[in-house]
């Protein structure tokens, strides 16, 4: 007896799709996989010219690049008194000797800065945290918070410095720090803390009331509202302008100098005084710059991140 749904001689498969040959090299019990995808010619010309205009755009920024850098150059080096800034900036002599000094001394203002910063997170941290208590108790601590953040921002950093530097070994205080580069860390500490709090504050206030109330639906306290909730999404959005305010930190290490230390621009200092010579200065700010313009660019990548995963454009 033959089934009657069995095939003629011949002919395909019995099941499956109308038209649709098996293919000889294919397990029968293994299922055929997805077919290839092809770009089409529409995408395949649309590449290619995303791709001659990536190469167009590229040429024209270092065609233009190159005439004003040559442009500068040229008239730099054409002025009238360019011997003259060659000679007192530029010596190469000069340099050589003065940058083993000053190298030593940009150590000292790196280790200025890796003290300083962690301090500049927790004092800034707290200031924000106590600006948002709303107890009527905590109402001191929130007058204090907000007499800080007025106050030591109002203050130019420079003389900050010298108040903190000059001022408290001169009231003789029993325990009181007499080091200038311990001063010198506490006035920057004081400066920067009162910016970085009002930092944290603003990321703290861009997360939306609805979280805290989701958090205080389901039994949270304050603290753990905070700690668990406000505080990771606060960081997260705040991380482009702390890194700001850590570059400007790096560079305001150098206000230590008028206390006295053997920081790089001190260093600077000294040698420009025996030789006459301004190069030195030119090693510092090479110096800082070497650290710095990494830092920016550190800076600009996260900030880009950031705004791409805002817009759901890229990966956490």
């Amino acid at each position: 007896m033959t089934d009657g749904h069995a095939a003629a001689p011949g002919a395909g498969p019995p099941y499956g799709p109308p038209g649709r040959e098996a293919d000889p090299d294919l397990d029968p019990g293994e299922p055929e996989g997805p077919p290839e995808w092809v770009k089409s010619e529409r995408q395949l010309r649309r590449e290619a010219e995303l791709r001659a205009r990536g190469r167009r755009s590229i040429s024209a920024a270092t065609a233009s690049t190159l005439v004003v850098v040559v442009t500068l150059v040229v008239v730099i080096t054409a002025s009238p008194g360019w011997p003259r800034v060659q000679e007192t900036f530029l010596s190469p002599e000069a340099f050589v000797e003065a940058l083993p000094d000053v190298l030593r001394g940009f150590l000292l203002n790196i280790k200025i800065f890796l003290i300083a910063e962690p301090l500049i997170l927790v004092l800034g941290l707290i200031v924000a945290l106590v600006r948002g208590l709303r107890s009527p108790v905590f109402f001191p601590m929130r007058a204090l918070a907000v007499l800080y953040t007025d106050v030591f921002r109002g203050i130019p950093t420079i003389l900050l410095v010298y108040l903190v530097g000059f001022g408290v070994p001169a009231l003789q205080l029993q325990g009181a720090p007499s080091d200038p580069v311990t001063l010198g860390i506490i006035a920057l500490v004081l400066s920067y803390g009162a910016y970085v709090a009002e930092v944290f504050r603003a990321g703290i206030e861009s997360v939306h009331p609805s979280q805290r109330a989701a958090a205080r639906s389901l039994a949270l306290t304050h603290g753990q509202t905070m700690r668990y909730v406000v505080l990771p999404q606060a960081v997260r959005r705040v991380v482009p302008p702390l890194l700001n305010d850590f570059t400007s930190l790096q560079k305001d290490t150098a206000l230590v100098a008028v206390l006295g230390p053997l920081e790089a621009l001190r260093q600077a200092q000294i040698h420009a005084a025996m030789s006459f010579n301004y190069t030195p200065y030119l090693v510092a700010a090479l110096l800082f710059i070497a650290l710095t313009v990494p830092m920016a660019r550190f800076t600009d990548h996260v900030a880009a991140r950031a705004a791409r995963r805002r817009t759901g454009g890229g990966d956490a």
